[in-house]
């Protein structure tokens, strides 16, 4: 009987520290709101540009033709 009681403890426990996370976590996405915003906007931008295209296209080459590319070089 003991370990159904300590389990139920152990979930509350659980419970209340990711309900505590959660108030943090919305308390500062409202303090740095707009900040976070300018720099998700500015990410965006800056991977919609050529930069990003050239980014981009790194990012879909397989990991068989980056090994060839590294041994080229």
């Amino acid at each position: 009987m003991k370990s159904k009681r300590k389990s139920g403890q152990t979930m509350v426990e659980y419970i209340i520290i990711v309900g505590v996370i959660a108030v943090v976590a919305i308390t500062v996405f409202g303090i740095f709101g707009d900040a976070i915003r300018i720099k998700v906007f500015g990410a965006t931008e800056a991977l919609s540009s050529s930069k990003g295209a050239e980014a981009q296209s790194e990012a879909n080459k397989s990991g068989a033709d980056t090994l060839k590319e590294l041994g080229e070089r």
